[in-house]
């Protein structure tokens, strides 16, 4: 290809014309030798990205290690660690932190490698290190839970990329290692991308952007010089690693650039590579380092801080001002603030760049497990990252956990008020639910989990006065609405009619009454008990017994005399929604007020074919491919079996993230508007949907 046709970058002036030039302060944060610092993240670390080339020239970017702290410190110049033979000369590497968005890099050389064959102890003379910013594990969401499977793209030819196992792996990796070589030495960086971090163009060329960073570009500036590369990228959850060396230039071409756009915005370079040959291995290194465990994550504390250990390299070489620096870190709580100020500047970052981070998984800890009644708890979760959970009161999050190393997925109502850095959800014990068996027999404070959210239309919609009607769990949500009325002083009356089984099966009874007497004329709760004997006759009494019919629901909002523009909101099983719509249809309250929302606790797909179905996947009318559903099993469950990109969050009926539309076929359960919820649909006969929005 020319450079004309494809809009090649050849000189400095046009990459830093591109791309930019790096501030002061980025270069300043290198460090010719190691600290304290650096070898507490080194004795942490289980695993690192290693770039080298061997006698003959060729490159190899691979991963090393296998268990935390297995690259050596032998002095503030040497480390040392087990690889593959034959490195010698300049070489790079990062060090991976589980759950840490930034890493710490290392460039150096290292003598010749004598015996061929096996493993050895490479020793590296350190150059330069320096902590590298977290952009790119956060564009690929490295710590989350794999993201659904994804179609292969179909390569046609014998090249490289049409080998085996190669164009699938290339699909479904967000992250990659990228090293390269130059007049200045070697240089290994991260790159991750959301979906896939390479484009397959064709069987021997690849395409992989080049977002915004901190304009360092080393690996643009060496491929000025050195045009030879190499690679190592890695799916989450999977135990293989794809190697693949060859050829890079640096496009700006629009037309590529735009086959990369991230909600119409492009990046502002790619590197286009011919590919000389790839493959997918296994990795010993990256099963022993358990990266993909939420448990091995690393707990803040036990390393660290890599933001707070570049402010200290930055204040080394600062002269002057490094003392103002050095004086900013020691203030009590500063690098909490520093951290969430920057956690928000990266999320900031990233919309900018097109990702849609809003509906995406993020991490949380579980700082404590709250119990409620014998058969529910509350988890307080915080953003791994720092963060605050920005909702609407009444919203519902995805909870991701990885069960026997497969993600499992449940959507809870948030119980606390948006805007904290605290996320509360409600769990009752489902008999053979999975995830919430989970939740009550396994789970931990300390433990990690994913989230993704907020979703859903059942939230808090006006100023209004407000009228709620809930049963079990179908209070989380109302809690939050509760909360967030009563915190914010929006004033208006809250009314809310609880049916619970038993008095101890009431979850948040503590609350609710404090607040009902913190709060007198704001705040009623009317209690239902449906496992006692009698029925609900007074307005506003402390428990009624009994069931909860129409005629309960009725004499409660009569007496409660709601005002004329008050809004009314319900949760909880069909029986009890239908009940209540009846009532306020009796008493002429319009729709437009009336908010509800089932909850499904656990549904059952049930039912379906005896035999294997077909099931054809559509987007938009374009067809993504065709698979095959067994008996018993989910039109959901078939489509990502078969790699195939269907939409879905909570896996149970609850949600609506999987509703798509039923073009052919017949299937146990279809919606009112004839759409079907993948997830608890079983087909009938031969199949085809279309899951575009």
């Amino acid at each position: 290809m020319s450079s004309e046709d494809k809009h090649l970058l050849s000189t400095v002036e046009q990459i830093e014309a591109t791309v930019g030039s790096p501030a002061a302060a980025v270069m300043l944060k290198q460090i010719g030798a190691l600290d304290e610092g650096c070898r507490m993240v080194l004795a942490r670390s289980p695993i690192a990205a290693f770039g080298y080339r061997d006698a003959t020239g060729t490159s190899t970017t691979t991963f090393v290690g296998g268990r935390p702290g297995f690259a050596r410190m032998l002095s503030p110049t040497r480390i040392a660690f087990a690889a593959p033979p034959g490195a010698q000369g300049p070489v790079s590497l990062f060090f991976l932190l589980p759950g840490v968005g930034e890493v710490l890099r290392i460039n150096g050389t290292a003598p010749v490698n004598v015996e061929p064959g096996v493993d050895v102890d490479v020793t590296v003379n350190v150059e330069e290190a320096f902590v590298h910013c977290a952009q790119a594990v956060l564009r690929s969401s490295l710590w989350q839970p794999p993201a659904p499977a994804v179609a292969t793209p179909e390569v046609t030819g014998d090249g490289p990329l049409g080998r085996s196992g190669v164009a699938a792996f290339l699909a479904a990796a967000p992250f990659l290692a990228l090293s390269t070589w130059g007049g200045t030495g070697s240089d290994t960086s991260p790159r991750g991308d959301q979906g896939a971090v390479a484009w397959i163009l064709d069987d021997r060329t690849l395409l992989i952007a080049d977002r915004k960073g901190n304009k360092r570009a080393d690996a643009l500036h060496n491929l000025m010089q050195d045009d030879r590369l190499s690679l190592a990228a890695l799916v989450p959850g999977r135990g293989g690693v794809l190697h693949l060396n060859g050829r890079g230039v640096i496009t700006a071409d629009p037309e590529l650039l735009a086959t990369l756009a991230l909600r119409g915005m492009p990046p502002h370079a790619a590197l286009l590579v011919d590919v000389e040959h790839a493959e997918v291995t296994e990795s010993e290194v990256v099963a022993g380092s358990r990266m993909w465990s939420p448990g091995a994550h690393v707990v803040p504390g036990e390393t660290p801080d890599l933001m707070v250990l570049a402010g200290e390299h930055l204040a080394a070489n600062a002269g002057r001002g490094g003392r103002l620096l050095r004086a900013l870190w020691a203030i009590p709580g500063i690098e909490r603030l520093l951290r969430r100020v920057m956690a928000k500047a990266y999320r900031s970052g990233l919309r900018k760049e097109g990702y849609a981070q809003d509906g995406g998984l993020r991490e949380v800890r579980v700082a404590e497990i709250r119990r409620e009644t014998p058969s529910a708890v509350t988890l307080v979760l915080t953003d791994a990252a720092g963060g605050s959970f920005d909702f609407r009161a009444g919203q519902f999050f995805t909870l991701v956990a990885d069960l026997d190393g497969q993600p499992v997925r449940r959507a809870y109502s948030a119980s606390s008020a948006p805007g904290s850095s605290q996320l509360e959800v409600t769990v009752k014990r489902i008999e053979g639910g999975r995830f919430s068996t989970h939740v009550h027999q396994s789970l931990r404070t300390g433990d990690r989990l994913a989230v993704r959210g907020p979703a859903g239309t059942f939230h808090l919609a006006s100023t209004a006065e407000i009228v709620l009607v809930a049963a079990g769990s179908g209070v989380t949500p109302m809690m939050s609405m509760i909360r967030t009325r009563l915190a914010g002083g929006v004033p208006g009356r809250i009314a809310l009619l609880y049916s619970s089984r038993s008095e101890e099966e009431i979850i948040f009874a503590a609350e609710l009454g404090r607040l009902t007497a913190e709060h007198p004329g704001r705040l009623s709760v009317t209690h239902v008990l449906t496992g006692q004997s009698g029925r609900l006759t007074a307005a506003e009494p402390a428990h009624a017994g009994g069931r909860l019919d129409g005629a309960g629901i009725r004499h409660w909002i009569v007496g409660v005399a709601p005002a004329a523009d008050a809004h009314y909101y319900v949760c909880g099983p069909e029986a009890l929604m239908d009940a209540v719509q009846d009532v306020l249809t009796g008493l002429g309250v319009d729709g437009s007020r009336v908010h509800s929302e089932r909850y499904a606790a656990g549904v059952d797909a049930g039912g379906g074919s005896a035999e294997t179905q077909e099931l054809t996947v559509e987007q938009n009318g374009r067809s993504l491919g065709t698979t095959t559903v067994a008996p018993g099993h989910t039109l959901l469950d078939a489509g990502l079996a078969a790699g195939l990109p269907m939409p879905y969050s909570c896996m149970a009926g609850g949600c609506g993230e999987c509703r798509v539309r039923l073009i052919g076929g017949t299937v146990t359960r279809t919606e009112s508007d004839g759409s079907v919820l993948a997830c608890v649909s079983c087909p009938l006969s031969a199949v085809k949907l279309d899951i575009g929005r």
